[in-house]
């Protein structure tokens, strides 16, 4: 079976079947071993569906399916129960990072502000036995400012003989997978370089983190809760870094969903907890976003940047205006009457599409396009706000939204943390270990003229 926007005859994603196998014999859950009521053995196994996959052609191989196989609570709830085993030298340190795009999900299933579900979600995490939650929001700082950076270079190398822009972001994996195993070369040349922030997290955990415990990388099981299924294969592709020793930075995600289930077959009367840091006993007093109507806002970030660094402006409200539709918007700055920055926001593969038409044409205008698989942004990924007809839940989607757009703003910049990990950990801000750890590089291949015959 393929999908409807495949281009291949084949295809190797698995259908919508089997969706509440149960957990495996080996592997019980806390609520099988004390014989609770609100049991977790009916949580679905991880599956890439047609309906929520969408790095689409072909792209999940075989060795990939065994792989996300084990992305889901069967995992995470063998690391669980493993460390209630009498073996203390096959316990793990487990670790739960979340994106902040998951937080007004949970705020809006279960009433509550956004503070108050990051405290009730940690809350309940550690009653299952995990022993740090974090907030990923430090690893998109870094994130963006790599990002900045490079793309202030690209625009002054950009010439007709070297066409560096425009800059496509690569915070989004189902985006990347598709410009990788779908468009090849020339487009993954415009991916900016700056990993996204699920791989900066892996690094901060498995190196940083795990450094200041006096911990081996693989002595600790991560596991990142997001709002998509694409993460999921995203952790699979995570190159390890020598500091590692062989780790992947992120060894499973669970969806924002996948967790809401577990909470609701679980005990949610638990004391609630503050989001721990990487910073000792340091806690997360309050939630902050950056500044994105629904992502973690490269756009508004690098576009500030730009315009202070190549034009000494200072931008303070970065004004969005709608084209095709409410997911392609353009923000421009204009100079002596001449607009010197124009940039985009593309999310959902109609707009991506469009976008990679024109840019092979050569009549694309923007210097750069944040860069979304979809529609609607992150608080719209498939893994959450979804209804049980698998579709989106758009009165949940509003809650959220207002919920997102209530959560104090706060520029990468201003981290006095993020300033000291450049120093501390990766020896300066333009160091070669911070090149090695925060950067990353895309396949080349080259592809035929059918990967742009795809009717979105």
């Amino acid at each position: 079976m393929k999908c409807e926007h495949c281009t291949r005859k084949e295809c190797s994603k698995k259908t919508k079947t089997d969706d509440q196998e149960s957990l495996s014999a080996d592997a019980p859950s806390p609520a099988q071993e004390n014989g609770e009521k609100g049991e977790f053995h009916k949580l679905a196994d991880a599956k890439i569906f047609l309906s929520d996959c969408l790095a689409c052609d072909s792209c999940v191989t075989a060795e990939e399916g065994v792989q996300l196989s084990q992305q889901n609570a069967k995992d995470f709830f063998r690391v669980l129960n493993l460390n209630k085993k009498c073996d203390t030298s096959k316990h793990k340190v487990l670790v739960v990072s979340v994106c902040p795009q998951s937080l007004p999900y949970f705020a809006a299933k279960f009433n509550l502000s956004v503070t108050e579900a990051s405290r009730r979600l940690c809350g309940f995490l550690k009653s299952l036995g995990v022993h740090y939650v974090f907030d990923t929001t430090i690893a998109a700082d870094f994130s963006i400012l790599e990002s900045q950076k490079e793309f202030v270079r690209r625009y002054r190398q950009h010439s007709e003989e070297e066409r560096t822009l425009p800059m496509l972001t690569s915070a989004c994996p189902g985006w990347v997978r598709y410009a990788e195993r779908v468009l090849g070369r020339p487009i993954t040349a415009h991916l900016c370089t700056a990993k996204s922030p699920q791989q900066v997290m892996g690094s901060l955990v498995k190196d940083y983190f795990a450094r200041q415990q006096n911990l081996s990388p693989e002595k600790i099981f991560h596991v990142i809760v997001a709002p998509c299924y694409d993460k999921k294969l995203e952790a699979l592709q995570e190159g390890s870094l020598p500091t590692l020793h062989g780790s992947r930075g992120t060894d499973c995600v669970l969806t924002s969903g996948e967790i809401a289930q577990i909470m609701e077959q679980g005990d949610l009367s638990v004391k609630d907890a503050a989001i721990d840091t990487l910073f000792g006993d340091l806690k997360e007093d309050k939630v902050t976003r950056h500044d994105g109507a629904s992502s973690d806002g490269h756009l508004a970030h690098i576009f500030r940047h730009a315009a202070k660094e190549l034009f000494n402006e200072d931008v303070e409200e970065v004004t969005y205006r709608a084209l095709r539709n409410k997911d392609f918007q353009e923000v421009t700055l204009e100079k002596n009457g001449e607009v010197v920055l124009r940039f985009a926001v593309a999310y959902g593969f109609r707009n991506i599409q469009n976008m990679i038409l024109k840019l092979k044409k050569g009549k694309f205008p923007y210097h750069f396009v944040e860069v979304l698989a979809c529609a609607g942004g992150c608080l719209n990924g498939r893994g959450q706000a979804q209804t049980p007809e698998g579709h989106a839940d758009k009165a949940l989607l509003r809650q959220m939204e207002g919920i997102y757009a209530d959560i104090p703003v706060r520029r990468p910049e201003s981290s006095a943390h993020v300033q000291g990990l450049y120093q501390e950990w990766l020896e300066g801000i333009n160091s070669p270990k911070a090149r090695e750890v925060l950067h990353t590089t895309y396949q080349s291949q080259e592809r035929g003229a059918h990967s742009l015959d795809i009717k979105w």
